[in-house]
């Protein structure tokens, strides 16, 4: 004990203990048979996945490289020969297949927006507390996409035939001369049937991603005033912008794939060409027993589809970013 100035005594400061070097935990020894365990495990998955997804896509890329050949007067058995790139030249200087993809591009791009839209405003009002009846309304919205495509399809197709379409006939006593099945309505009608079929399908997974938001933010929000647009508006659609984002390019790579609506519509349409879609052009080309040129048109499909996949997907992480 020492005295300070003041009379008082002060405890003298214990000396500084040494602090022992602190020592790294040692890594424990993982278990043998580890990663053999998980390789059994995904050993399944692997090798459906390699049977029925990648070897498709690499006979389909392969068939694509080589063209028949034939000699003489056609009646040895053909050869096939490699062509090189000579398939791709060949498909992307057809008109007729650039207008099927210029066909499909525009449909994408005036119906998947309108479809999205649409299908966030349904799932909204059934997000909604005061909607009443909200199983019945979610069954009646999803029942369409329950529904066969190409039934679906067959039914639009009797709605929309000269001479059988109710709505060509409400417009006939309107003084309005409809046809649904000519060439400039073949675009909207065709639209109007992927709209019906796949709102639901958008819709349900809107809706669930909804369900997920936490209740107390949207009382909080009714706290501090807002309505109840501002809260679908500012809290509801920005915390579910990964499913929007995931429908959207579920919506691009269906669009693409377009085959059933056209494919039945020709039959009450006969003014639609077989090659309106690229899928539909490369069944054509299958049925023609020309095999090279329907694979390289596949491939130059699912290039397109992924292209507009990914810079959708790169666009919105870039503007995900600035904000």
């Amino acid at each position: 004990m020492t005295t300070a100035p003041t009379g008082r005594a002060v405890p003298e400061a214990e000396p500084a203990r040494p602090r022992l070097p602190l020592r790294s935990p040692r890594p424990r020894p993982r278990p043998r048979g580890r990663g053999r365990t998980a390789a059994l495990f995904l050993a399944p998955f692997l090798l459906l996945f390699t049977a029925l997804y990648l070897a498709p896509i690499g006979y389909t890329v392969h068939q694509s490289l080589f063209r028949m050949h034939r000699s003489g007067l056609g009646l040895t058995a053909p050869t096939q020969v490699f062509a090189g790139l000579a398939n791709y030249a060949t498909v992307l200087g057809d008109p007729e297949f650039r207008d099927s993809l210029l066909r499909v591009l525009l449909i994408g791009v005036v119906q998947v927006p309108l479809m999205l839209l649409l299908a966030l405003v349904l799932a909204l009002l059934l997000d909604a507390r005061s909607t009443m009846f909200k199983r019945f309304f979610r069954l009646a919205f999803f029942l369409p996409y329950a529904l066969p495509g190409v039934v679906g399809a067959i039914m639009w197709s009797y709605l929309v035939a000269p001479g059988l379409s109710p709505i060509t006939a409400a417009a006939e006593h309107l003084g309005l001369h409809l046809n649904l099945t000519s060439d400039g309505m073949l675009g909207p009608t065709i639209g109007n049937m992927l709209t019906w079929g796949w709102t639901g399908y958008n819709m349900l997974i809107l809706y669930s991603a909804l369900q997920s938001i936490p209740p107390e933010l949207g009382e909080a929000a009714v706290m501090d005033g807002c309505s109840a647009f501002g809260i679908a508006w500012r809290i509801k659609v920005p915390m579910i912008r990964p499913a929007l984002v995931l429908t959207t390019v579920f919506s691009i790579i269906g669009t693409a794939q377009l085959y059933n609506e056209p494919a039945i519509l020709h039959n009450v349409a006969p003014n639609l060409s077989s090659t309106y879609t690229p899928i539909y052009a490369a069944y054509n080309a299958v049925d023609a027993n020309n095999f090279n040129v329907a694979a390289t048109e596949s491939v130059v499909l699912a290039l397109l589809a992924f292209a507009l996949s990914f810079g959708f997907l790169k666009l919105v992480q870039r503007r995900g970013a600035a904000l």
